[in-house]
């Protein structure tokens, strides 16, 4: 059997030219705030402490991190043990971690969002699908206010899992636009009708903890890039593959240094520092998502590899992962040679892992952030012709 060790290495060698990449791409000095991160306990069996997060962190280069409880079993009654936990974990991390109460609206959810905004709190965490409810229930417009009165942020799931939300959470926002709101994993539940219906709301963020790139190429398509955040939404996410993801799609976007400034911390700053939120431009990318067949070939099967492994579905995984690698296996791959080269070797690196990971959690983890980067490479390569093809070209052979 292979040791722990080999897997590391193995683990390393495939993720260099991703890191040599990010590199590249990430401007100079540029401060990155994770707007998405959990610590504690969660009922699905995944937890994360202090010291995982502020890895995660400085492996990304991360400044801050907006941080608050996961799905806790100790939660009852209205999340208080957890916001404790949380709001005592990051008093000892010097302002690092940014503490968020997480509230229950069925739970006295305004008593506890006072408490814990006294207590140091500096936003609030809301998550309709792990407590079950709509925007339409009563206690939704006292949250609100409260976060209206204390200027803090409201960060909502608005990811998967979820019925139609977009009209009770539009409606309920208006109603309070001096809230500030930050809609996670780029509102994919309702992206299209939230997108357009808060267009013109003056305090309306969107984190991109996504999985699938497609959605965040999408989102930057429908909205100043001035109102995207990055996020990584730790323990389910990893800090540094999001960031990967973050560059790669803003790079394809062609945002100018400052958009992506304010994209990988400008934003978040202005709004946990009481400061004005940069002036939104224009969206800078189209609508087309240009890629070549043989690429979304491989994209295609790679990205259905990622919710067999979240599933636990080994078997249908691996399935697919071959099938995105034959997918890279072209005698005659023409302009989609260096990223096919690249996608294939990061799969080939997750094949590996998985294949000798004898439980190893931190073997599997790494497979599927190799994984994940082998679809955003494939997501975000813009072929020969395209009008960014030679600066694109360059930075490839700048990060070979």
């Amino acid at each position: 059997m292979t040791s722990a060790p080999d897997l590391a290495q193995i683990y390393a060698d495939a993720l260099a030219p991703f890191e040599r990449e990010a590199d590249l791409l990430l401007p100079e000095e540029a401060e990155i705030i994770d707007a998405h991160t959990h610590l504690g306990l969660d009922e699905d069996g995944r937890s994360l402490d202090v010291q995982g997060l502020l890895s995660m962190l400085d492996a990304a280069g991360a400044s801050r991190a907006c941080v608050f409880p996961l799905h806790d079993p100790e939660r009852k009654p209205s999340y208080t043990l957890p916001n404790d936990r949380v709001l005592g974990w990051a008093a000892q991390t010097e302002g690092r971690l940014v503490p968020f109460c997480r509230l229950d609206p069925a739970e006295a959810p305004v008593p506890e969002g006072e408490r814990c905004l006294a207590a140091g709190a500096k936003g609030i965490k809301l998550h309709p699908r792990a407590q079950a409810f709509d925007f339409a229930g009563e206690q939704m417009d006292g949250i609100f206010a409260l976060a209206e009165e204390a200027s803090v942020p409201i960060l909502i799931h608005a990811g998967r899992g979820l019925p139609p939300l977009a009209d009770g959470l539009v409606e309920l926002a208006l109603r309070h636009p001096g809230a500030a709101l930050i809609l996670a994993h780029g509102a994919i539940c309702d992206q299209g009708i939230i997108v357009s219906r808060l267009a013109d709301h003056p305090r309306v963020l969107y984190d991109i903890s996504c999985f699938f790139p497609i959605d965040v190429i999408q989102l930057l398509s429908r909205v100043p890039a001035e109102r995207i955040v990055f996020a990584s939404d730790p323990p389910y996410g990893m800090t540094s593959s999001a960031l990967y993801l973050a560059l790669r799609a803003a790079a394809q976007a062609e945002l100018d240094e400052q958009a992506l400034r304010d994209l990988l911390g400008g934003t978040m700053a202005a709004l946990l520092d009481s400061s004005e939120l940069p002036t939104p431009q224009a969206p800078r990318r189209g609508e087309e998502i240009v890629l070549s067949g043989r690429l979304a070939r491989a994209y295609g099967y790679a990205s259905l590899a990622g919710p067999a492994l979240f599933a636990g579905v080994h078997d249908q995984a691996m399935a697919m992962l071959e099938m995105a690698l034959a997918a890279c296996r072209d005698p005659e791959p023409g302009v989609d040679a260096e990223a096919l080269e690249t996608i294939g070797r990061a799969l080939e690196g997750t094949v590996t892992l998985l294949r000798l990971a004898d439980g190893s959690s931190e073997a599997v983890r790494g497979a599927i952030d190799l994984l994940y980067r082998a679809i955003v490479h494939a997501a975000t390569a813009v072929p020969d012709g395209a009008p960014d093809a030679e600066r694109r070209g360059r930075l490839r052979t700048e990060a070979a």
